[in-house]
C-alpha cells in the first residue's frame, strides 16, 4: 500500500499541536483554537480519503488548507505572547507550510481533473 504523506503529516501536526497545548496548559482561547484548527486539518484530510466525488475531495482539501493557515496564525499569536519560543514557532510553521503546499498542489490536480470531465 502506498504511503499517504499528506495524511501522515496532518496526523503528525495534530498530534504535535495537541502535545504542545498540553505542555502549555491552562485554558486560554488561543490554545483551544490551536487544538481545533490543527485537528481539523487532520480530520478533513482523513475525510477526503473517502470522498463522494472529486468535488467533495476538493472541498475537504480546501477546508484543510484554510485550517492549516489558521493553525499558523494561532502559533504566531503564541509566539508573539512569548508562550512558545522562536525555534518551536519556526518548526511548527515550517511543518504547516509543507502541508499547505501539498494541499495546494492536490487542489490544483483535482481542479484539472474536474475541468477535464
Amino acid at each position: 500500500m502506498a504511503k499517504n504523506l499528506l495524511l501522515e503529516y496532518s496526523e503528525e501536526l495534530a498530534t504535535k499541536c495537541e502535545l504542545l497545548c498540553e505542555s502549555i496548559g491552562g485554558n486560554s482561547n488561543t490554545v483551544f483554537q490551536l487544538r481545533k484548527s490543527s485537528s481539523s486539518v487532520f480530520a478533513n484530510i482523513t475525510e477526503a480519503q473517502y470522498p463522494q466525488s472529486l468535488a467533495d475531495m476538493l472541498s475537504k482539501f480546501k477546508i484543510a488548507r484554510k485550517e492549516c493557515a489558521e493553525t499558523e496564525s494561532w502559533l504566531k499569536l503564541l509566539y508573539n505572547t512569548k508562550t512558545i519560543d522562536e525555534e518551536t514557532f519556526k518548526t511548527y510553521c515550517n511543518f504547516c507550510g509543507r502541508i499547505h503546499r501539498m494541499l495546494t498542489s492536490s487542489c490544483i490536480t483535482i481542479e484539472k481533473k474536474i475541468d477535464n470531465k
